[in-house]
């Protein structure tokens, strides 16, 4: 027993101190633009101040092409698109930016928001991307809900959305009341990397969409839903209480995957080549 004990406490602590430094789902800028460079592709990388906090986003593709703004999930970063900005084929139509949202990759680390604040840092950015031609945004998971966001509170900020395994119907969030004890203990100190501030979005979310419903039919642009029919972490009911509650939409369409709530890697191909259709639709 008296050896056991200092073991445990050992493990504690390498697992305090190595967790932190381990997923966090993000890769240094230098060596993500050399990895690009010997695909023959430049990768830009930029950091931006927003308020209080910095938000970092990588760009793909030339500045003179339309494009599409991926927003990743919880948890993540920019990089949960990076086989998507290194296709042939998107490049050759698309200039691709992906954002870390904040909290998340390169934008305040563990410093974790609510999905209005989170719109009102990011804003001003993608304005910034404006170039005359067609600008779509994508978001995965948590990100469908925040591009929808994004659009509420800036209407034409887009053409279009691609919500990809979105989570936005609130009915469909679980309660889940152990993050709550996890976010207000002690016990938070044990969740690994960018589950920290995950955890603490998540509690958000479920009040950010209760609060984001009576809103949704004021939406105009198309939306287009890609969801994998297997998924059971985002339920595929989230594409109906979408395709109900978008009314106000110019057009709404669906592409259901055989897969489950990974598509974006797992259907890679299925996935892309709806996102090159998007002009089109």
């Amino acid at each position: 027993m008296k050896r056991t004990v200092p073991i445990l406490i050992l493990v504690l602590v390498l697992w305090l101190v190595l967790a932190q430094s381990c997923f966090t789902f993000r890769t240094p800028d230098k060596k993500m633009i050399g990895n690009f460079r010997e695909k023959g592709i430049e990768l830009k990388t930029r950091s931006v101040k927003s308020g209080d906090y910095t938000v970092h986003y990588v760009q793909s593709g030339a500045d003179t092409l339309p494009t599409l703004v991926f927003i990743h999930g919880t948890p993540g970063s920019w990089t949960a698109f990076e086989p998507y900005h290194a296709d042939s084929l998107l490049l050759s139509k698309f200039r691709m930016i992906s954002i870390d949202r904040p909290g998340f990759g390169y934008s305040n680390f563990g410093k974790a928001i609510n999905q209005q604040q989170q719109s009102a840092l990011m804003l001003p950015l993608i304005r910034s991307f404006k170039n005359g031609k067609p600008l779509w945004l994508v978001g995965h998971s948590l990100g469908g809900a925040t591009v929808l966001q994004l659009e509420l509170d800036s209407p034409g900020i887009s053409d279009g959305l691609v919500i990809i395994s979105g989570s936005i119907d609130p009915s469909l969030e679980k309660p889940e009341r152990w993050r709550y004890v996890v976010a207000r203990t002690p016990l938070k100190l044990l969740l690994p990397g960018a589950f920290r501030p995950s955890n603490e979005e998540l509690i958000y979310l479920k009040e950010d969409l209760k609060i984001m419903k009576p809103r949704l039919s004021a939406l105009r642009p198309p939306v287009l839903f890609i969801h994998g029919d297997k998924d059971k972490w985002v339920p595929p009911s989230n594409v109906d209480f979408g395709m109900k509650m978008l009314t106000g939409a110019a057009k709404l369409d669906t592409a259901w995957i055989s897969g489950g709530h990974f598509i974006p890697w797992t259907a890679f191909e299925s996935v892309r080549d709806y996102l090159l259709s998007v002009d089109r639709k």
